[in-house]
């Protein structure tokens, strides 16, 4: 998928009274903090045409050069699906961030990551631990995303680490962080890791679990197609995704550096990743977050919406309440989303398609300044998801 290029530039320092905002902000959050932020901010879970466990928007590192070298550091961060965000935060440095999706099973697949990666010394240990494997032998803590995965394939997939380490992750969950984890919830955590290991680094986005047996696969689902498990052709692999890089060749994500992952591993520690269960036309999610920003004196400075959007403006009345929740939340002229299109389902301004990608891309993410956005909404000048496009640069 693809993402918008935004307007008007922003500044690249933070001003004195962004500073001060920023600083409210916490630093860490309990335990029961963050286990009750999940709990109240999130809505019941709902259904989506795949479970996502690995994104296929494989330009999405392709904004970084131009939000890093823009946007002041710190504030509030939100996105969507799973590990990429991971590589947002590392590169754009915010003081938290809140991770909302639709499907409860992408909040439990945060959970397992947050559980890893804090008890992972460094990169080789976060993938060796994810997959099931031995200790990776003949890389540091300078090795290249590549040189990880290699090491990693000279491993063989061992069934016995799968069970010792899937009961260290739900060990640490509740045991460690006395999150209140029902039998379900135990049991989605297991089923994404399970994926992991079955699948190994091969595993795409349109890979299905068993975890969608009940039905709840959504009508667009793979397994209610018997696909479960086959996944599709074309799709990038995990492996793919963590080795892209942005159109000079720098790998931002947060496998890419020992320093990308330690970012991360310090926002787990402090439980300032935060993932919620929610519609972003629903009632409660996107506005808890708005509230907690506002609670705390913070500007929202980034919004991953992947392409959810397009799902919106599908239903008008659905898009006519995500911007109506968004107009009601703290930005400042450095508020930005990313967004993300497929380029075989629109064709917005021909700039954003000539933007350099790799010819394997099926789809491109810019960026777009979210307050002209939203004051086009209120001015009625949004009809459909491509006018949101029109205004990318």
């Amino acid at each position: 998928m693809l993402v918008a290029l935004g307007a008007s530039g922003c500044q690249g320092e933070t001003s004195a009274a962004d500073a001060a905002l920023v600083s409210r902000i916490p630093e860490r959050l309990a335990d029961s903090t963050f286990w009750r932020m999940m709990r109240d901010y999130s809505e019941p879970g709902g259904t989506f045409r795949s479970e996502n466990l690995v994104s296929n928007e494989t330009s999405l590192q392709y904004v970084l050069p131009d939000l890093v070298a823009r946007l002041p550091r710190g504030g509030v961060y939100v996105g969507v699906a799973p590990d990429q965000n991971f590589t947002y935060v590392a590169a754009l440095r915010p003081d938290i961030a809140f991770v909302v999706d639709i499907r409860h099973q992408n909040a439990m697949e945060l959970l397992m990551y947050k559980a890893l990666i804090e008890a992972s010394r460094d990169r080789a240990e976060f993938l060796a631990t994810l997959f099931g494997r031995a200790p990776l032998a003949g890389v540091d803590t300078t090795s290249s995303a590549e040189a990880l995965f290699d090491a990693l394939d000279r491993q063989r997939p061992d069934s016995a680490r799968y069970r010792a380490n899937l009961g260290a992750i739900l060990d640490r969950l509740t045991r460690v962080h006395r999150f209140a984890l029902s039998d379900s919830e135990r049991t989605l955590v297991a089923c994404v890791y399970g994926a992991f290991f079955a699948q190994g680094p091969s595993l795409t986005y349109g890979y299905s679990t068993d975890c969608r047996a009940d039905g709840s696969d959504g009508p667009y689902g793979y397994a209610r197609f018997g696909l479960a498990g086959r996944g599709r052709p074309g799709m990038p692999t995990f492996f793919g995704m963590l080795a892209e890089t942005d159109s000079a060749g720098r790998n931002w994500s947060y496998l890419g550096s020992e320093r990308a992952f330690r970012a991360v591993k310090a926002m787990e520690e402090r439980n300032l990743i935060v993932p919620l269960t929610g519609d972003f036309a629903g009632p409660k999610a996107l506005r808890s977050v708005g509230q907690w920003a506002r609670e705390h004196d913070a500007t929202i400075r980034i919004f991953y919406v992947s392409n959810v959007e397009q799902y919106l403006w599908d239903d008008g009345a659905a898009a006519k309440r995500f911007y109506t929740t968004l107009s009601a939340w703290p930005l400042d002229s450095s508020s930005t989303f990313i967004q993300s299109f497929g380029a075989f389902r629109i064709s917005p301004d021909p700039a954003l398609l000539s933007r350099p990608h790799s010819p394997r891309d099926r789809s491109y993410n810019v960026w777009n300044p979210m307050q002209p956005v939203l004051e086009a909404f209120r001015a009625g000048k949004l009809r459909e998801w491509e006018d949101v496009l029109r205004m990318a640069h």
